[in-house]
């Protein structure tokens, strides 16, 4: 399918022990042959011969797949310091029972006084002093 005979024949390559075994020679050959195409071309010919695949998206490209967004899987969350922030929705699509709204990662600090209080029962005079000993930002 990638038009290589060498690499189909050559014993280093015969298994996938031996695949793994010369993974340092395998990629560089591999690499190069794919770089001779676009992704599409070997997406469209890996599918054609029933091979299961797909796209490895970049960060720029996930939210534009076309099933990315046909499933609605991009969530805009409102985050204070950001503005809003792209999410991955939840996967799970059910009509009767809907999943919740994503909530934007929390900034850095956000919650670690209620987690300090609800975690380890800490109470504001030792948050304070934690803070004074520069501790707690």
């Amino acid at each position: 399918m990638i038009d290589a005979p060498e690499v189909a024949e050559d014993e280093r390559f015969a298994t996938n022990g031996a695949r793994v075994e010369h993974r340092d020679e395998l990629v560089p050959i591999l690499q190069t042959v794919f770089a001779q195409h676009p992704a599409r071309y070997w997406l469209e010919t890996l599918e054609a011969a029933d091979i299961p695949c797909g796209p490895i998206n970049t960060i720029d490209r996930v939210f534009d797949d076309p099933q990315v967004r046909h499933r609605g899987m991009r969530i805009d969350a409102a985050r204070p310091l950001a503005g809003h922030v792209a999410l991955v929705g939840s996967p799970l699509k059910m009509s009767a029972t809907p999943t919740h709204d994503a909530v934007a990662p929390p900034t850095l600090g956000q919650h670690t006084d209620a987690v300090l209080r609800e975690v380890l029962g800490l109470e504001e005079p030792e948050l304070e002093s934690l803070r004074d000993a520069a501790i707690l930002g």
